[in-house]
């Protein structure tokens, strides 16, 4: 079983990818705890917290197709070079600004702008860059893996960011995301690159984004995930905005607190994606039970009397929401072909985190009007009617091999 899980980490350059990518994430999300407690610093409102999110995401929403068919043609080591490399100099410049004590909330919209173009570049070339280290039989699990070290670093990146912002403020948390980038830097020069499995071209492809949203549309095995994923992750899973919102007005706590919630969240979802990372094959079943118990543990976290019940509500809520990430995840990548597969991403990244700018002003929005926990409630409401709807829609218990790009229905639309 504990083989099985972990199979994809015998490969020595996902191995150094994933070491990398755990340093690396832990102080992306030091950063994000305090970016969100600076703007509430800074402000004493929900509304601009989900204003910062928004313009961190909306770089991915207008430009992350046009990074998708990038992906799918240029290489994508260089790629993540180059991304990684800037998210490490804004952080430092933000880090900087916090130190001195001249930080303003302008500044930080703009520099969340300029972290979310790097973003909107770096995603699908990450997502699709798996394939290219560990091959087509062990992605399932590597895109599985790759959620539980994302989540790893949701729990040790909220805690630490806690900890660090009481003891010594929130500057050194900017810095120390900036050192942090070193690892991922340090991973990717260090890759064997003979063993890398780059996915040529097609010839005569005109790799644009046209053809990647025909082919992802006139594809069932995929169209129907990337709907579903459409309602879940636009209305859902805003917890950037839900958690901070949670622990600062629904409970009078402070940044401990919300990290505490961040990182019991976080938990949940690590636990979820080494779950999903020990099945054998990712299935559209598992996809819409993962929603609807999404949607009915949102209800269950809305109700939750105190910052203990709420943090225990949290464990199962982050569990099934990374088993519907990654299962989602998974099919959309083994379901279409590979020199699809970075613009088939670049929608994943679209519907995840370009969708954010209209889902966390959304919830910013309503957690002023409505209540702190408006946003749990929209996220149920997200989970359970979009699970049911998706139910009513039939598809395979098992998919058929992918058909490739210009060999399928896509080329038979107006």
């Amino acid at each position: 079983m504990i083989r099985q899980t972990f199979r994809s980490l015998a490969v020595r350059n996902y191995r150094l990818y994933f070491t990398g990518q755990v340093v690396s994430q832990a102080g992306t999300w030091m950063q994000t705890v305090a970016q969100d407690w600076l703007v509430l610093s800074l402000t004493g409102r929900a509304l601009p917290v989900g204003i910062t999110t928004a313009l961190q995401f909306l770089p991915v929403l207008l430009f992350g197709l046009w990074s998708g068919a990038l992906a799918d043609r240029w290489d994508k080591r260089r790629i993540l070079m180059l991304t990684q490399s800037t998210m490490a100099a804004l952080a430092l410049v933000l880090g900087g600004l916090a130190a001195a004590g001249a930080v303003r909330l302008w500044m930080v919209y703009l520099l969340a702008l300029l972290l979310g173009c790097a973003t909107a570049l770096d995603n699908p070339a990450r997502q699709s860059f798996m394939s290219e280290l560990v091959g087509p039989g062990d992605l399932p699990n590597a895109v599985a893996l790759n959620s539980a070290s994302f989540n790893l670093a949701r729990i040790i990146g909220p805690s630490l960011a806690g900890i660090v912002i009481a003891a010594w403020g929130i500057a050194p948390a900017f810095l120390l995301n900036a050192a942090s980038f070193g690892a991922v830097l340090a991973a990717l020069a260090a890759l064997d690159r003979d063993a890398i499995v780059r996915q040529r071209p097609r010839p005569g492809a005109r790799g644009g984004v046209v053809e990647g949203l025909r082919y992802a549309w006139s594809t069932e095995e995929l169209r129907a995930p990337l709907l579903l994923m459409a309602a879940v992750a636009t209305l859902g899973i805003n917890f950037r905005v839900v958690l901070p919102v949670l622990a600062r007005f629904a409970f009078g706590g402070g940044p401990r607190d919300y990290g505490f919630l961040a990182s019991l969240f976080a938990a949940g979802s690590l636990l979820g994606a080494l779950a999903t990372a020990s099945r054998a094959e990712p299935s559209y079943r598992l996809m819409i039970g993962a929603a609807a118990a999404f949607g009915a543990l949102a209800l269950a976290a809305a109700a939750a009397p105190t910052l203990v019940w709420e943090g225990a509500a949290l464990v199962p809520l982050g569990a099934a929401s990374i088993t519907f990430l990654s299962t989602s995840n998974a099919l959309l990548q083994t379901r279409c072909a590979p020199e699809m597969r970075g613009r088939i991403m670049s929608l994943y990244a679209v519907l995840f985190l370009g969708s954010t700018p209209f889902g966390g002003g959304l919830v910013g929005w309503l957690s002023e009007v409505w209540g702190p926990r408006a946003g749990l409630y929209l996220a149920a409401a997200s989970g359970l009617g979009g699970a049911a709807l998706a139910s009513w829609h039939r598809l395979p218990r098992k998919a058929a091999r992918p058909a490739p790009a210009g060999e399928g229905p896509a080329d038979h639309l107006p």
